[in-house]
């Protein structure tokens, strides 16, 4: 045993087909933990919980592949019925899943684009805790975590919807941990700063947004989706327990220099 071991702990990830999620999954199962792969595509989240299965599982069911679009309130609530049915339970909740379907000015954003952000990144987050949580509260333990981003901490000329959703996860993760708190339920952030992902593509492939990145963070370099999962096993797990309210802030630095 130690302070990180998540064994008999039940673990659902959502947008966990890659990156960030993924990671986060892998490590997680790595320490005990039985995790649910979600993202919208089956094929892509089969591939990822038979990987895990084959690597943690020792001839034993360790990951679970439940495909959901988080954008979907029904999708949602079958995710969370799906892992009671396989595994009984669900100890800890990531939310990792969101959208950004804009990169420019504010000034420029449509409506539809503006509310799928806000939709997917806070609307959806807060749906599936509410389907949750009441169980962790029956139980009197759990854990939630939001994958928010640095960007909720900073002003952007370019992700300026993205930032403020994510800034919105940060005071979410704030009010439910008030709010569940007495019932030994903690809700905290996790902040990563600018990784190497699917998702940040259009960030790190670009030769001056990423020379201006990583010129400002004092370990002059971007992260890696695995440099973020062990915040997320440190919240879940034990060496966390007094921790909620919080947003860790993984970024290299870039926020303090």
């Amino acid at each position: 045993m130690t302070l990180f071991d998540m064994t008999g702990k039940v673990a659902v990830i959502t947008g966990s087909s890659r990156g960030i999620g993924r990671a986060i999954a892998e490590r997680m199962a790595e320490h005990g933990a039985k995790v649910v792969i979600s993202s919208r595509k089956k094929e892509a989240c089969d591939e990822v919980a038979k990987a895990i299965n084959d690597t943690y599982g020792k001839g034993k069911q360790v990951a679970l592949a439940v495909p959901a679009n988080i954008s979907t309130k029904d999708d949602l609530q079958h995710l969370v019925e799906e892992t009671n049915r396989a595994f009984g339970k669900i100890d800890t909740l990531v939310c990792n899943a969101a959208s950004n379907p804009y990169y420019g000015p504010q000034a420029g954003i449509s409506d539809d684009q503006f509310r799928k952000i806000l939709d997917n990144n806070i609307v959806a987050n807060t749906w599936l805790i509410n389907f949750v949580v009441p169980q962790m509260i029956e139980r009197k333990d759990g854990t939630v975590t939001i994958v928010s981003s640095i960007g909720g901490l900073k002003g952007s000329t370019v992700l300026g919807a993205y930032a403020i959703s994510k800034a919105a996860d940060m005071q979410l993760a704030r009010n439910l941990a008030c709010e569940y708190g007495k019932h030994n339920v903690r809700v905290n952030c996790i902040a990563p700063g600018l990784i190497k992902t699917d998702f940040a593509r259009a960030l790190w492939e670009n030769p001056d947004t990423l020379k201006a990145s990583t010129a400002r963070s004092p370990l002059l370099r971007i992260g890696e989706p695995d440099e973020i999962a062990g915040a997320a096993v440190f919240l879940a797990s034990k060496a966390g327990s007094f921790t909620t309210g919080q947003t860790i802030v993984v970024d290299g630095g870039a926020t303090i220099s």
